[in-house]
């Protein structure tokens, strides 16, 4: 899927905690005493609805958050906690009607087929805005806390053995998702009858077997859930080399990365466009999101002089794996339009800071946007497949029978 320059963008935001800086909760908009309401989270979720975004994502993990990638920390001076990710989409989806919701799961210690079932009851309960962001652990700290099996501890990526266990983890996933994906296929979307006068509810020969068997995982099936109303909820994943890349390219509806420019933005989808084809989908829409840190204020100097005083807080500046913008609504319009041209068909921005970015991008970016002609001026989709111009699958199993 490419995009041309008079092709709207697709916007999503990243919610995690109190913003993406560690010492975001301190700011006078962070609200961190309602960060374990759900009226947190409904909040957050009905405004980025306001600014007409595609979807959100919702942070999660297995461990507490650390500012160390593969250990865990000691420190007491940034958030720490979480609410189930899953569960807060499924509490926010009745309270909204457009956008889709996005909650990450890891699939390195939790089961496919409780997964399927719990992402498909949300997509009923959304009715059709439903998608997972996938992601992978190699924390020891995390794999202990299951005990089914033991992760060596590594403190970076570079080693051989490192890339080794990480692509290990990443093959596991895209079975992963694999037999998720086949799960919710297992029941055609005519299974259910229904008919009082027959006492038929169920057509049993409309539930399929997935007999899924693999290095990782055998499954059975069918799913106990029937189809979701998209058929296929939405699958995103993040990736920032080669490995992950191969994710994206074998089983993703999008991918976020993580380019610092223009020409490594290029390079990237190139990358995930010729893995892509090497999976055999080449045929196949799929969407390639940047991921970008936004500071956003109208003048560009308050901007600065915010992440200036949230670094101070912190003790040292912010840093991360995505490009880190600070300045006004029409600096990041351009830089948007700019990225654009580099192949990409949308953005996942993370604010710094959610009670303060979060409307800074709804209600300042988006108009911006809009003034360019560049993105929506209502929701022109039901679902959120609809959204992102991805039709409803067929179904895999019934085509066969």
């Amino acid at each position: 899927m490419s995009t041309t320059p008079s092709s709207p963008l697709h916007l999503a935001v990243a919610l995690d905690g109190t913003g993406w800086h560690p010492a975001s909760w301190r700011e006078p908009s962070a609200r961190p005493r309602d960060l374990f309401t759900a009226g947190y989270w409904a909040d957050l979720v009905t405004e980025a609805e306001r600014g007409l975004l595609d979807f959100v994502t919702i942070e999660d993990g297995l461990g507490p958050q650390s500012s160390h990638l593969l250990l865990p920390d000691e420190r007491t001076d940034q958030v720490r906690g979480r609410l189930d990710a899953v569960l807060i989409a499924s509490r926010v989806a009745p309270l909204t009607r457009h956008i889709g919701l996005v909650p990450t799961v890891v699939a390195t210690h939790t089961e496919p087929f409780h997964i399927s079932k719990a992402i498909a009851t949300l997509d009923y309960v959304s009715t059709g805005r439903a998608g997972v962001r996938v992601k992978i652990s190699a924390r020891p700290d995390e794999a202990a806390h299951f005990g089914r099996r033991a992760l060596p501890r590594i403190d970076g990526y570079e080693s051989p053995a490192a890339r080794e266990l990480v692509s290990e983890l990443f093959d596991e996933a895209a079975d992963y998702v694999e037999v998720v994906r086949r799960l919710w296929d297992s029941w055609e979307d005519d299974a259910e009858i229904r008919d009082v006068a027959t006492g038929r509810f169920v057509d049993r020969d409309k539930l399929h077997y997935i007999d899924f068997r693999g290095p990782h995982f055998s499954v059975k099936g069918p799913s106990i859930t029937p189809r979701p109303p998209q058929g296929q909820p939405l699958v995103t994943a993040l990736a920032h080399w080669t490995v992950p890349y191969r994710l994206v390219a074998r089983q993703a509806d999008v991918g976020y990365i993580t380019p610092h420019d223009t020409d490594q933005a290029r390079a990237t989808v190139a990358e995930i466009r010729a893995e892509q084809e090497a999976a055999g989908r080449a045929a196949e829409p799929l969407h390639v999101f940047a991921d970008l840190v936004v500071f956003l204020d109208d003048d560009p100097a308050e901007a600065a002089a915010r992440r200036d005083r949230l670094d101070a807080a912190a003790g040292h500046p912010y840093t991360g794996d995505a490009r880190i913008f600070t300045g006004s609504p029409d600096q990041l319009a351009d830089l948007l339009e700019e990225f654009r041209d580099a192949g990409l068909t949308g953005f996942r921005l993370r604010p710094a800071v959610l009670g303060h970015d979060l409307p800074a991008i709804t209600r300042g970016l988006v108009p911006e946007l809009q003034r360019r002609g560049a993105f929506r001026r209502t929701y022109e989709a039901d679902t959120l497949r609809g959204l992102l111009g991805l039709s409803r699958p067929a179904n895999r199993y019934a085509a066969t029978a």
